[in-house]
């Protein structure tokens, strides 16, 4: 049988989701916790990988498995078996043509960015953090030439796996309050690093270095090069992955 399962995890203390052989990381621990619950080793299937430090309110996965337990098993069982900064917070029993990555239809994260002079202690890991008060308008004007589907090399890693680098993004909102800036991204997937560098860029035109067309010249480039370098993984989480309401996952909102 195949069950999915949503993960919430705090990804300060891992070497990212995808396991490593060394590294210490998310996928590693769930694995552990699941195969002790189902008696039999279990290998799972994850929506997205996520990096070093890098968060998720909630990570989907999928794994198959010929232990018969209650779906009440696969989530307080397993939660009884993890470290406090990982939890599962719902299980689903679907059908095995279910596949947590390929039956995705969109991926959406969210970069929390303080801005003051000092850094936060008391959210220290958990938010990225710049020296400078932002021209948030203008970042928001920039943020425009990046919405549609796009060649999105010139914000891809050099060890992005990824086949093609023409991604859709459907949302890029930035609101503000106060000292933390809050950016939404959804697109149909992102290449790797690629929401942090998206962040390094519109952190670049907030902060006065470049006016907002300059990304519109980054993204036509096609360079990694032309772009800001990448940011800090501690604001960023995988917020949600939105499947068909055909597999009626239990999903938060």
């Amino acid at each position: 049988m195949r069950i999915a399962l949503g993960v919430e995890y705090d990804g300060s203390a891992y070497c990212g989701w995808q396991s490593q052989p060394d590294g210490r990381t998310v996928q590693d621990v769930v694995q552990l916790a699941l195969g002790q619950i189902a008696g039999e080793l279990i290998s799972v299937i994850a929506a997205g990988r996520t990096d070093t430090g890098v968060h998720a309110l909630e990570q989907v996965i999928h794994f198959d498995t010929q232990a018969l337990r209650p779906l009440t098993a696969w989530v307080r069982g397993v939660n009884a078996l993890l470290p406090s900064n990982i939890a599962v917070l719902w299980a689903h029993l679907v059908d095995d043509e279910f596949h947590a990555r390929f039956s995705a239809q969109a991926r959406s994260y969210s970069y929390y960015l303080y801005c003051r002079q000092v850094r936060s202690a008391l959210q220290h890991g958990k938010v990225g953090w710049f020296h400078q008060s932002l021209d948030v308008d203008k970042m928001r004007e920039a943020a425009q030439y990046l919405l549609g589907e796009h060649d999105f090399s010139a914000f891809r890693a050099s060890a992005c796996q990824a086949k093609s680098p023409v991604k859709s993004m459907n949302v890029l909102d930035i609101q503000q309050q106060g000292e933390m800036i809050r950016l939404d991204l959804t697109a149909n997937a992102f290449l790797h690093h690629m929401v942090r560098n998206i962040v390094g860029c519109l952190v670049y035109v907030g902060k006065g270095k470049h006016q907002p067309q300059w990304i519109k010249q980054v993204l036509e480039g096609r360079e990694r090069s032309q772009a800001a370098p990448t940011f800090s993984p501690d604001g960023l989480y995988l917020r949600r992955i939105t499947y068909d309401a055909k597999w009626g996952l239990p999903q938060l909102k």
